[in-house]
């Protein structure tokens, strides 16, 4: 009696078994027939509507990852998956299932848009492990056709404003062969959200991504008038990197130009080395500035700021050959008012002693005399400046103290330098600020 439940039980089991594979076998028989049925007569030459209507292809955009950009070749690269939707009245069948979701294989049996991009420089369709295309037919003839790619596009750069400047970078697509009479691009979402670039996706270091602008364009040829899409990536450049290697460097080495201002005038040496070592530096961070950007034939922002402190540091160094100049010529007008001064009292005490001895002395001891006073050895030449080996304590009293145009140079260079940095800041930044938010009311 206990073995007739577990021999009916696998009777009935083997009976649900084969009900299930036997289901299984005519739906894959229905969904062969319905692919069969769509191919017979199908010719995939021929566009959808080829008879006079338009074929309208709806698109989006997923970007799977944005960047890098390059300054040097103004080009940007991204990897997205690109979708295409159509309707061909041709596709159209009737069955259990709404959806045929199939594999790239069934794309080459069917008609497909020639899209191409317009402004790519290299474009890549991923094949692995295999061509990584999703195929979709729906019950009303619309086709869902998606792959993924990685495209390298142009993006016009001005650099008038680097590093403070913002691009705008396009990815222009549309139908190689058909005109716009023949097939249109729309946007499959809209404007706004027929273009989804996630936060996460975006792997830039020098920019920002702030937003994208969607439009439409028609492009007129020989050939005809062509519905071409076109996205808008605006960038704004990252300025962190730039503060770090060139601008606070810079700055540094004009304050520190201005230090010699307060050194004593007569350290000729310590003045000069500052000043000579100020200007190479100064020429060193240029030429490494300029190695990151292609060579555009304008000047940049950090162009001009560049030659702004160049031109204090090189007007410090002639600031002290000024005040050194004027030392020297003030040393010497002193030594020759001196000279004159002690070779006058020389003659007026030789003439003294003469008036005195004319009458006692005989005339050969007058000559004797006369000729010792001639002999008598003058002072020496004034000895310059730049000969006087740093010396605090200079020769002549008259010199010592603050050059009066030391003074001076230590409030104007100072105030002047801020007054620059205020002055540049304020227009770029806030240049910088207008752009950004104009950027990103364009794609809200």
């Amino acid at each position: 009696m206990p073995l007739l439940p577990l021999i009916l039980f696998t009777v009935l089991c083997w009976t649900n078994l084969g009900n299930v594979s036997g289901n299984e076998k005519i739906y894959s028989d229905n969904i062969t027939r319905i692919l069969d049925r769509l191919l017979d007569g199908y010719d995939n030459r021929l566009r959808p509507g080829s008879g006079g209507g338009i074929t309208e292809v709806k698109t989006d955009i997923f970007v799977t990852s944005f960047g890098p950009v390059s300054d040097v070749d103004m080009e940007y690269t991204m990897d997205m998956f690109f979708r295409q939707t159509w309707i061909d009245e041709r596709l159209k069948y009737e069955g259990p299932i709404e959806i045929l979701r199939l594999n790239n294989l069934m794309v080459d049996k069917i008609w497909t848009p020639d899209t191409f991009f317009r402004n790519s420089k290299k474009s890549i369709s991923h094949n692995m492990t295999t061509p990584n295309k999703l195929f979709r037919i729906m019950q009303n003839g619309t086709v869902l056709y998606t792959m993924r790619l990685t495209i390298s596009a142009e993006c016009p750069m001005s650099l008038m404003d680097f590093p403070m400047d913002g691009h705008s970078c396009p990815l222009r697509f549309g139908s190689y062969a058909y005109t716009n009479t023949e097939i249109i691009f729309t946007w499959k979402k809209g404007r706004i959200a027929s273009v989804d670039c996630p936060k996460e996706s975006i792997s830039l270091l020098q920019y920002d991504l702030v937003g994208q602008t969607l439009s439409t364009e028609v492009f007129k040829t020989n050939t005809g008038h062509y519905s071409v899409k076109v996205v808008h990536f605006h960038l704004q450049r990252k300025l962190g990197y730039y503060l770090i290697q060139t601008y606070i460097p810079l700055i540094m080495v004009v304050v520190l130009s201005q230090v010699s201002f307060w050194i004593n005038k007569e350290s000729v040496p310590a003045r000069t080395v500052a000043g000579i070592t100020t200007v190479l530096t100064m020429t060193t961070l240029s030429i490494s500035a300029r190695q990151s950007l292609p060579k555009v034939a304008y000047a940049t922002a950090m162009d001009w700021f560049i030659a702004v402190c160049f031109a204090f540091v090189a007007s410090a160094l002639i600031e002290f050959a000024a005040v050194n100049y004027f030392a020297t010529k003030q040393a010497q007008r002193l030594k020759e008012q001196k000279a004159r001064q002690d070779r006058l009292e020389v003659l007026a005490a030789a003439s003294d002693d003469e008036d005195d001895e004319s009458l006692s002395s005989s005339p050969a001891r007058s000559l004797k005399r006369r000729n010792n006073c001639r002999m008598e050895p003058l002072d020496p030449p004034p000895v310059p400046i730049f000969l006087q080996q740093g010396s605090a304590f200079p020769p002549i009293p008259q010199l010592a103290g603050t050059s009066p145009i030391d003074r001076y140079a230590r409030v104007l260079f100072p105030l002047g330098f801020a007054g620059f940095n205020l002055v540049y800041w304020y227009i770029y930044l806030a240049k910088d600020t207008m752009e950004e938010a104009r950027d990103m009311g364009t794609a809200t």
